[in-house]
């Protein structure tokens, strides 16, 4: 008996671990696609139903992490970041201070949460990663990386979304002795430390690559493309992307050998191929548009995103670079759109605050549904998500929750 109780005990703790949901910027696989069934093809006239709202987020354009049936997404009030925690029916659970925020221009919080096996990890405007128990946010570790790896803050504030692969955790400072690091995710210690380029970071999200005979980290660094070794640091190859301000802020994305990247400024995109195992790249072809910070998704044989100085969408074909279509009837604003996708729909989402429904489709922009962000303060910045039936829009200090 004692023996099928233990053996329960065992399989149930199991399940409980294999149940743990992990969620990070913008989707699983940080390209933007979130797998959900039985959405809406077509919203009604008057847009989707508001389900509910929260709007005492405080500054910021951070998105929003869901997993295990729980919200979390950060705010800045009075200089103070803070972690908000929601229920999926907006019921506010709980929230943790975390320490000082970006209040030096376009105040507040940037990057998003990354909830990883029971841990919450956080990286601030000023540059500090901490890593809070999901249960109790008591602090479990917290690292200064601009201080600790002599690193050197940006105009706007470190931007940068952590990135999680087992047991490490990848960052970027951009010191010149320390551009990148890897990090023991448990406990915070130095694993490896690269020097890279030697220059700043750049707002953006790196991204994993492990199908390659030895997996890579690629992001973008000042105004490269920079691949490293992913167990050692070694820099493998860098890839000019210039922007008149060294801005670069969209993870690449990564299919099948080929790689994907969008810089704005009028620069445009480029797609590369990676040869040698990874070990060096070669361009494919490059293109007028020039994403800013909205991000592109792929559907398809088609990438899908908007341009910053060049203001419209786009549809590019993803072999050849051939434009499908380029569209303004969806205005983009000043400089930046968001755009997720699902299903073979794009969810759009312009810094005027207009919202759409698109179907991909590289014949034309085919806008069957639209929505109206009237909520909200600041910046229309932060990328949507999508779970379980609901579509989550954070415009300043307040969340919405709409039934799609």
């Amino acid at each position: 008996m004692k023996k099928v109780v233990v053996l329960f005990l065992f399989v149930s703790v199991a399940m409980g671990l294999l149940a743990q949901e992990n969620s990070q910027w913008r989707g699983k696989n940080r390209d933007g696609i979130y797998n959900e069934t039985g959405l809406l093809k077509q919203w009604p006239e008057a847009g989707p139903q508001l389900l509910w709202s929260f709007d005492a987020l405080g500054e910021g354009h951070t998105s929003a992490a869901i997993a295990n049936d729980k919200i979390y997404i950060t705010g800045m009030i009075d200089s103070t970041g803070v972690l908000f925690i929601f229920d999926l029916q907006g019921k506010l659970l709980n929230k943790k201070a975390y320490g000082l925020e970006w209040n030096t221009n376009w105040n507040g919080t940037r990057s998003t949460v990354n909830v990883n096996d029971g841990k919450l990890y956080i990286f601030s405007g000023r540059g500090v990663l901490s890593c809070l128990d999901e249960k109790t946010l008591n602090v479990v570790w917290s690292k200064d990386l601009l201080n600790d790896f002599d690193g050197k803050n940006l105009v706007f504030g470190m931007t940068e979304s952590p990135l999680i692969v087992g047991d490490v955790i990848y960052a970027t400072p951009g010191g010149e002795k320390n551009n990148a690091v890897a990090l023991n995710k448990k406990t915070g210690e130095l694993i490896w430390s690269s020097k890279g380029i030697e220059k700043p970071s750049t707002y953006c999200s790196p991204l994993y690559i492990s199908e390659l005979e030895t997996p890579i980290v690629v992001n973008a660094i000042d105004s490269c493309l920079v691949a490293f070794n992913a167990k050692t640091g070694e820099k493998l190859w860098d890839v000019e992307q210039k922007n008149p301000h060294g801005h670069s802020p969209n993870t690449p994305y990564y299919e099948k050998g080929l790689l994907f990247s969008s810089s704005g400024g009028g620069l445009g995109s480029m797609q590369l191929r990676l040869t040698n195992g990874g070990k060096s790249v070669e361009t494919v072809w490059k293109h007028e548009l020039d994403n800013k910070m909205g991000g592109f998704v792929k559907i398809g044989n088609y990438i899908y995103g908007s341009g910053e100085k060049n203001r419209y969408w786009y549809c590019l074909d993803w072999k050849t670079g051939e434009q499908k279509y380029k569209d303004n009837q969806l205005g983009v604003g000043n400089v930046i759109a968001n755009v997720v996708g699902n299903e073979g729909m794009l969810y759009c989402y312009s810094e005027k605050g207009d919202f759409a429904l698109v179907k991909a489709s590289p014949e034309k922009f085919d806008i069957v549904g639209k929505l109206k962000i009237t909520l909200g303060t600041d910046q229309h910045w932060a990328h949507p998500v999508i779970y379980k039936g609901v579509l989550y829009v954070r415009h300043g200090n307040t969340l919405m929750a709409y039934k799609i």
